[in-house]
């Protein structure tokens, strides 16, 4: 792929492009890593996710020639000379994709309806909605699917982190709705990955009322916890543990998949269950009340992504589900800034906007 220096700052000179993509949350994360899922394809390793209506949303305008600017809610405006600035900078990520689409003379502007560092897959949504946005007002749009969105980004992203990063994130964004994904050996395409639609719109509209999500307040720092679960992976101190955690994926998602919300609550505190076993610092303290209130009600609770600090979300029946919300309202008082979500499911997935 090639995009002439100019080309899309000359396009955006005609119109700004808008990009939206949203975040998700999720069970069975870090199995979507290589090193877990390759050597427990026996099992047919998957994770699922539910993309949530909190987008982020990206917007390119025209810039200085020469120069890349970004701005995002929650951190300094940065911009440096193209190709240029330091992938390390907190809005690194941003300035690689702009690299990797030859972007020159822009400014990238990024407004997200998640917290900061909520655990809701919240930069890599803003990565594949850059990259949408980039091809876009390259023209070259035509040569991205929604995968090729999806494993341009997370190929970014990882290459920045310097971490393995897993790749569920941006399929939500990508795709968006309620699916599983099953991980296995790369193919001659390249794809590792099977996607399973776990609901209809018809089951979606149904299950709506049944799942809650709450910001605990603090944000996460995903590295340490994933650290240590890859660590714990590799030193085979936890085996038992992994094989359990899909062992309660796969039956959450048959769970769900028949709407059976009390058997799918079930298996996601399982599942919490083991990592907490894993690694007890995935839950703080609101985290721990959180659940605590969940099981109680008769819900399942479970982090987002690699949990702590960040977000929760439970899932129950409509009348468990309606009296765990007072419960956590109440509960999220005692710190600041924490608080229920208004969050619904995202059906579409990516979408882009250019005149």
């Amino acid at each position: 792929m090639s995009i002439a220096t100019g080309s899309i700052r000359a396009r955006l000179e005609r119109s700004p492009c808008v990009s939206s993509a949203p975040c998700r949350i999720d069970l069975g994360g870090t199995i979507d890593m290589k090193t877990i899922y390759l050597p427990m394809a026996c099992l047919s390793p998957c994770t699922f996710n539910i993309a949530i209506d909190l987008p982020t949303r990206v917007t390119l305008h025209p810039y200085r020639e020469g120069m890349v600017k970004v701005s995002s809610r929650g951190f300094r405006d940065a911009e440096f000379p193209a190709h240029e600035a330091p992938f390390a900078h907190p809005l690194g990520l941003m300035f690689a994709v702009a690299s990797f689409f030859n972007a020159d003379g822009i400014h990238i502007k990024i407004d997200s309806s998640s917290p900061p560092r909520s655990a809701l897959g919240g930069s890599s949504a803003a990565a594949v909605a850059l990259v949408a946005a980039m091809a876009k007002a390259g023209g070259v749009s035509g040569r991205f699917s929604k995968d090729d969105m999806a494993i341009t980004a997370h190929a970014i992203e990882e290459g920045v982190a310097l971490v393995p990063c897993g790749l569920q994130d941006q399929l939500a964004a990508a795709h968006g709705g309620v699916n599983a994904w099953y991980w296995m050996q790369p193919g001659g395409s390249g794809i590792c990955f099977r996607r399973q639609q776990v609901l209809t719109e018809e089951q979606m509209d149904a299950f709506e009322p049944c799942f809650l999500v709450a910001y605990c307040g603090i944000p996460h720092e995903s590295k340490n916890i994933n650290g240590k679960w890859m660590r714990h992976f590799i030193s085979a101190s936890d085996r038992n543990l992994w094989r359990y955690i899909i062992t309660c994926t796969h039956n959450f998602i048959d769970a769900l998949g028949k709407l059976d919300v009390e058997r799918a609550a079930y298996w996601m505190n399982e599942e919490l269950s083991a990592r907490v076993k894993m690694t007890p610092d995935v839950l703080d303290e609101m985290g721990n009340r959180l659940v605590t209130l969940a099981v109680g009600t008769g819900c399942g609770a479970r982090f987002t992504g690699a949990g702590g600090g960040g977000c929760l979300w439970a899932i129950g029946t409509p009348e468990n589900i309606l009296a765990l919300k007072e419960k956590w309202t109440n509960a999220l008082k005692l710190r600041k800034d924490a608080c229920l979500l208004d969050a619904g499911i995202d059906r579409q997935g990516v979408s882009v906007d250019i005149s």
